[in-house]
């Protein structure tokens, strides 16, 4: 718990400490209150008492309460501040360490759980705070004054309070140990309805096409389900809290009374008026001691959550990044849009297997490199190593002669245009997409984004939506086919004019017409990049320079597509599956 308050800040420190000093005189006021009760009680109670004295005592009882008043809103202002700001600051550290995590760490906590700590959890803690500047340095502040006042006046009502006040703690003590595993329990569960309703609404088209509704209700009802019994439980547990409060403060003003009644009958004549007035004084003070207590209770019955959302933060933020940054910014002078692989191998982390196995091939500058292979062969693994979204096992990938991991990530992914498999578009528009990766470098002009749009074949779908280049992308780019998408991605990475281009079956929602024509204007206007191509298709692959064709993670051939039609059989097997052999030209 400690440790995430120590990234508090200096302003927030102070105004913690400024709350706190408002904080103790907001206590001392509202315990004069009772004192100021006293006096009046002894006016009134005494012949010949002044009413003067009555509008003075009761004047300043006004005065106390008011000033009390304008300190709890002070005090509340400053926790909403440190609270609202310390969260602010805690969403910002999670997002830009989970920005910095590579493919090992996410998949590690999963997107929903991610997705939860960044949102509910840090708003637990916000919570937390707010409420306990006010409640947490208040209530003991409270009910250490207090108790000491009443000890001043007499034991046996001193002690009264004292063993009601252990009661209450060790009640308390006991609801937090049995609630702590089920509150633990409620935020996993909360990753999961996080994940199930997350994957209903990502694949909702599937779920529909395959009349499996019902199926993803029953899915969605059994976590919600649990979740509402692991809450109930809980929930039950922490209500007792409520009545066993109010027994204790009934309970407590019956004792005082009770105790004073006996004290003042065995009294003199002369200490039965002060015993009374002590009596109706401490009944006030005995009710600022519970109500501390309770305030706490609903801090206590929070803190077992929030502890659960701190230790899940803590774990993000505590987490270091498996790819770190190296201290090259610039390759070396001459070299520019070469990708090496030198005794390349790979196993995902914690997994057996190897990937890929012992991989040696380069791609200069200008050339077009592409990768095939039967699905699970490694293609796509093999090509994610480029940007380093997970590193090489063993062995080295090279850009411009350079180990990539020696490279900054800014520098190194600067080089790249990278189109994923799965086609990505963020909430904006059509310009602001395209626009997206310019990172480090100027931004693209409008003839820029423009000539991009024009080599990736999407000029005339995009001109001809509504607003052209300005028209809206929702959320994950539902609003545009398969194809358009791809098409927006591929200009988008034109448009960052890179050294090398990474297309991870990018062209796969293309028809062959737009595939065809796409390819020949990268050649035509791209003249001197790099290109790797991930594929399935023959006709995509068919005129690079150099085709590297995977088997089970080894590269079994290596050739035109001419040589391996005639010494691959891995890539034979695959071509004349698609194509014909008048029109694979064999």
């Amino acid at each position: 718990m400690l440790k995430i308050f120590r990234r508090l800040g200096k302003k927030e420190v102070l105004m913690i400490c400024i709350s706190l000093v408002f904080v103790v005189t907001q206590v001392w006021l509202d315990l004069k209150v009772p004192d100021y009760m006293s006096q009046i009680t002894l006016v009134v109670s005494t012949p010949g008492g002044a009413l003067r004295d009555v509008w003075v005592e009761g004047g300043m009882m006004i005065l106390c309460s008011l000033a009390s008043a304008v300190l709890t809103v002070i005090v509340g202002f400053c926790a909403a501040r440190v609270g609202a700001g310390f969260s602010h600051r805690l969403r910002r550290d999670v997002f830009r360490r989970v920005e910095s995590f590579s493919m090992e760490e996410i998949n590690g906590f999963s997107t929903a759980s991610l997705i939860t700590r960044t949102t509910n959890d840090v708003t637990q803690i916000q919570m937390i705070i707010a409420m306990g500047m006010q409640v947490i340095i208040r209530a003991p502040i409270m009910a250490a004054l207090a108790v000491s006042k009443m000890a001043s006046k007499h034991w046996a009502w001193t002690a009264l309070t004292g063993g009601l006040a252990v009661a209450i703690i060790i009640m308390i003590a006991s609801l937090m140990t049995y609630a702590m595993p089920r509150f633990r329990r409620i935020q996993t569960l909360t990753d999961n309805l996080n994940r199930v309703t997350r994957e209903n609404l990502t694949g909702i088209r599937v779920v529909r096409a395959y009349n499996a509704e019902s199926y993803q209700e029953d899915k969605f009802e059994e976590a919600n389900v649990d979740f509402m019994t692991n809450n109930l439980q809980v929930h039950r547990a922490m209500q007792l809290m409520n009545p066993v409060m109010r027994m204790v403060m009934s309970g407590l003003s019956l004792g005082i009374f009770w105790i004073g009644a006996f004290l003042i009958e065995a009294a003199g004549p002369a200490e039965k008026l002060v015993l009374f007035s002590n009596m109706v004084v401490l009944s006030r003070y005995a009710m600022q001691v519970i109500m501390s207590f309770m305030m706490l209770t609903m801090i206590f019955i929070q803190m077992p959550r929030v502890a659960v959302s701190v230790k899940r933060v803590n774990e993000v933020l505590e987490t270091e990044p498996k790819i770190l940054d190296g201290d090259v910014e610039e390759s070396p002078a001459g070299v520019v849009g070469e990708v090496e692989f030198k005794n390349v191998s790979f196993k995902y982390p914690d997994a057996e297997e190897y990937i890929l196995h012992d991989i040696n091939f380069k791609a200069k500058r200008g050339e077009t490199v592409a990768f095939i292979g039967s699905t699970g062969s490694g293609k796509s693994t093999l090509i994610n190593l480029v940007p380093r979204f997970y590193d090489a096992t063993e062995g080295q990938v090279l850009i411009d002669g350079v180990d990539v991991r020696e490279y900054t990530q800014e520098s190194l992914r600067n080089k790249l245009g990278y189109i994923s498999q799965r086609a990505v578009l963020f909430m904006g528009t059509v310009a602001s997409n395209i626009a997206f990766g310019y990172n480090g470098k100027p931004p693209a002009d409008d003839d820029e984004i423009r000539n991009a749009v024009r080599i990736a074949q999407g000029a005339e779908f995009i001109e001809n939506m509504d607003g052209g280049y300005e028209a809206q992308i929702a959320q994950g780019g539902t609003n545009v086919s398969g194809g358009q998408k791809q098409r927006i991605s591929i200009a988008r990475a034109i448009a960052r004019k890179p050294e090398i281009y990474i297309f991870d079956d990018s062209f796969s929602a293309l028809d062959y017409k737009t595939d065809r024509e796409l390819r020949n204007a990268l050649r035509r206007e791209t003249d001197g990049v790099t290109c790797l191509i991930v594929a399935q298709r023959i006709g995509t692959i068919r005129d690079a320079d150099r085709i590297v064709v995977l088997d089970e993670g080894n590269v079994v051939g290596i050739g035109t597509h001419k040589e391996l039609l005639q010494s691959c059989d891995v890539y034979q097997e695959i071509a004349y599956s698609q194509l014909s052999k008048e029109e694979l030209g064999a």
